[in-house]
Parts: C-alpha cells; structure tokens; sequence
C-alpha cells in the first residue's frame, strides 16, 4: 500500500465522497465530511470511510467505499485499519450480507436484533422490510466489535 496516502478529509472531498457513495449504493444519509479519511493515490481521490455517531449513542464504522480501479488492492483494509486503530468499542456496521466474512476477519460478529442498539434495529427492520421488493436480492447485516 506504499502508493496510497491516508488522510482526514477536507471540505473540497465532499463531492467526491457523496459521489463514490451514491455510485456504490451504499447509505448516503449522515455524510459530514469532517468525520471521513480519505485515501489518494497519485493525487486522485482513491476512497473514504467514516466514523458515524448515532443519537442512542452507537458509534458505527460507515461509507466506506472504494473507487473502482484501486479495488483489489487491499485499500479498504488499510482504511478499515485507521478508523479501527482510534476508535472506542463497541463499534457497529452494517453491510450487505456478503460482505460479512470480510468484516469477520477484523473481529466483527453478526448480531441478533435483540443484542442491536435501537439505530440498528430501526434499520434491520427496514432492511427487512425492502427484500420485499422486487430487484433487492441481499440482505442486510449488523455487526459489532
């Protein structure tokens, strides 16, 4: 990872993250730059995540994406590894269903709803109420560390 530079975002980041998040779909709700990093490489935005506080007091690893032609790199592991190095626990995610093994590799479980924060509950219960329609194929997960 010598080619990438991890860094707090900026204010002038803001574009390019709210638009890597909406090109990967993920949660585009709660986006306050001043709690992203960033990472370039060459200069070029290459990817962001943040660290999301909650008003039940959750702190959630979220938006954490990265730009098509740096993936495969192991960038969303370095960025996953700067906001876990700061962060207090217990710390949530939420993340498609597939992608749980790779969060699993950093400690993260699976959670029951009874064992979820009130935020999270709320969003699983959406979560199941969208695989009702048609084209949502995959479920949702909560994790926490």
């Amino acid at each position: 990872m010598d080619n990438f530079t991890l860094r707090p975002a900026q204010a002038a980041d803001f574009p390019a993250i709210r638009r890597l998040i909406r090109v990967v779909r993920i949660n585009p709700t709660g986006l306050d730059w001043r709690r992203f990093i960033v990472a370039e490489a060459g200069g070029q935005f290459a990817g962001c995540a943040q660290l999301k506080p909650h008003g039940d007091g959750s702190l959630e690893l979220a938006s954490l994406a990265v730009e098509e032609r740096f993936r495969g790199q192991g960038l969303a592991r370095c960025l996953l590894e700067a906001l876990l190095s700061g962060s207090p626990r217990p710390l949530y995610l939420t993340c498609r269903a597939g992608l749980g093994v790779f969060y699993q590799k950093f400690g993260f479980r699976a959670l029951p709803p009874p064992e979820m924060p009130p935020y999270f509950r709320r969003l699983n219960v959406l979560a199941g109420l969208m695989m009702k329609f048609p084209g949502v194929e995959e479920g949702l997960l909560v994790m926490r560390l």
